[in-house]
């Protein structure tokens, strides 16, 4: 039970970064454009999982970020490699979800329109 405690905390400490609540924000806005477009349950799903993705890598890369910069306090290029190696992950995944994103909701936009 403990653990869950430790866990809960570290989610509660990545809202003290930035690039987090960035994609946190951006979860409520595809959030709220799911219930305001009424997606289908496998949309929900994909969105669920792709915004659990970015999140949880945006945890691991602040982790690795922490762990690095205690380790090598002082410039260090591998130090720096690994930093841009889980940056690089992030990215991935949140190009991945915006490409998701516009494939579930371009259209329900566009037939409002047409």
């Amino acid at each position: 039970m403990a653990n869950f405690g430790f866990a809960y905390r570290g989610i509660l400490f990545s809202f003290s970064e930035r690039n987090i609540r960035i994609h946190y924000a951006a979860a409520v806005c595809a959030i709220n454009a799911g219930l305001v477009l009424n997606i289908s349950p496998i949309e929900w799903i994909v969105l669920v999982m792709m915004i659990s993705l970015v999140i949880a890598l945006e945890m691991v890369n602040t982790a690795i970020e922490i762990v690095v910069d205690m380790v090598c306090p002082d410039h260090n290029e591998f130090a720096g490699k690994a930093k841009d190696i889980a940056a690089g992950a992030v990215l991935i995944a949140a190009k991945a979800a915006v490409v998701v994103g516009s494939i579930i909701f371009i259209p329900k936009i566009m037939a409002l329109y047409f």
